[in-house]
């Protein structure tokens, strides 16, 4: 829970966010008339576009299959989705297939790319050419940042045990060294 709070500087998420704008979601109304226009296209013998443009995935169902799949290129997390517990697991995720990931504050942000209220995690799929480099220099802040840093993985425990064990344990060792005394003593008799 502790890498939620761990979000990215203001001029860091300036970046990625202007990023993200050019690729936002049409709205639904947008998204109606581009079908359209391609039906038009296609009814009156012109070439369609052969693809829906380059724009962010979002939905939780929708970035996890993209993650696992590979197909993501850049995942950006909100900190603060509540219950945190539906994007507690999504880090370790995109660490197991090599996806870099970003911990970004505010799912509100998130939300107003895709026309959203909110939004849990976005996702790029692809970009243009012309911001292949950009897009490379986020990926790699997000591996040197999140990915790749040792002190946002979890760290199970240091090696020190509780009183009680520690306890038990010198309770046992005492118990060992009384036995082997006695074992050397009737060695030393017989």
């Amino acid at each position: 829970i502790n890498q939620f709070t761990k979000t990215l500087n203001k001029n860091e998420a300036a970046t990625v966010f202007t990023l993200l704008n050019k690729y936002r979601a049409p709205t639904k109304a947008a998204k109606k008339q581009r079908i359209k226009e391609a039906a038009a296209a296609a009814a009156e013998g012109k070439e369609a576009p052969a693809k829906a443009p380059h724009m962010i995935k979002f939905g939780l169902k929708h970035v996890t299959t993209l993650i696992e799949e590979k197909k993501a290129s850049l995942v950006c997390i909100a900190n603060d989705v509540d219950p945190i517990e539906l994007v507690l697991w999504l880090p370790a995720l995109c660490r197991k297939m090599k996806v870099p990931f970003m911990i970004v504050k505010d799912k509100a942000r998130l939300g107003a790319l895709c026309s959203m209220k909110t939004a849990a995690a976005v996702c790029l799929t692809s970009v243009s050419p012309e911001d292949e480099s950009q897009l490379e220099l986020l990926q790699n802040l997000a591996n040197e940042k999140y990915n790749d840093n040792p002190d946002l993985i979890k760290k199970w425990g240091g090696g020190v045990m509780g009183l009680k064990t520690q306890a038990k344990l010198e309770q046992r060792a005492r118990a060992m060294a009384a036995e082997e005394a006695k074992k050397l003593a009737s060695l030393g008799k017989a």
